[in-house]
């Protein structure tokens, strides 16, 4: 009898500390879960509003019952609603629905979690407002119009001076050229049906064959423009294509005439 006696006691010790420990399945009641000290603990601390103090309460309440699906409930409306984490209130909602999954709230707490991935995602790869991005198109649009027209501009400039070249000098019509981009020495201005004086023939040479220019190391298209003897404006013109802060060593741009 005191053989079996002793047994009865080692086999109760051994049971109460597997349970302390969590490694037993969970046979408690929702109402047991929310008699846990640290349970009651937590919920004091949010009527309170420390809601820092109760997650911590809450914590400690699973470390004490890994199966308290009432402390991940209360854990999970805690990021969710107060502390502002998103992953947290996941984590938590799922393993609520994980060990208790026909909670009479479940579509509710679905929800919830669906709304959370929401703002995790928003806080993870921010997007424009569809009113900002649509002005952004738009300003692009028109950027790329008047690129184009530019461009339009300045081939239909060149053919005019190269065919004026190899036929009779005559004065270039004004509407041709660029505006706002050239130099007066650039384009005659000659008034219409007065001859315009026959170009030398350095300049006849220089108009036929544009010039160009190579980029090398360190050079910025201000310091190309100085060095070429022209103006910023006009060097950026005839290279519409060509983003200032993108230069790179061996690019070809083109130099409008001097």
């Amino acid at each position: 009898m005191q053989f079996f006696g002793k047994l009865s006691l080692v086999t109760l010790m051994t049971t109460a500390l597997l349970a302390v420990n969590g490694c037993l399945p969970s046979d408690s009641s929702p109402l047991d879960e929310e008699k846990e000290p640290h349970f009651v603990l937590g919920k004091s601390r949010v009527n309170a509003m420390d809601y820092t103090g109760a997650v911590e309460a809450f914590g400690e309440s699973l470390e004490a019952n890994p199966h308290s699906a009432a402390a991940h409930f209360q854990l999970a409306c805690l990021f969710d609603q107060k502390e502002s984490d998103p992953a947290a209130a996941i984590y938590h909602y799922q393993e609520f629905l994980r060990l208790n999954p026909k909670a009479d709230n479940a579509e509710v707490i679905k929800q919830r979690i669906y709304s959370c991935k929401q703002q995790l995602a928003a806080d993870v790869l921010p997007l424009p407002s569809a009113p900002a991005a649509q002005k952004q198109l738009e300003d692009l649009a028109e950027k790329n119009h008047q690129l184009s027209d530019e461009n339009e501009k300045w081939r239909a400039y060149y053919a005019a001076q190269q065919a004026a070249q190899k036929n009779s000098p005559t004065t270039l019509p004004n509407n041709l050229a660029p505006t706002g981009n050239l130099s007066p020495d650039d384009v005659s201005t000659a008034p219409a049906n007065v001859p315009a004086t026959k170009p030398a023939p350095a300049a006849r040479a220089s108009a036929a064959k544009p010039r160009t220019h190579t980029v090398t190391a360190g050079e910025t298209l201000a310091a190309i423009a100085r060095k070429s003897g022209v103006s910023l404006a006009a060097l950026q013109a005839a290279n519409p294509g060509v983003t200032p802060k993108k230069l790179h060593v061996g690019q070809t741009l083109n130099l409008p005439p001097q």
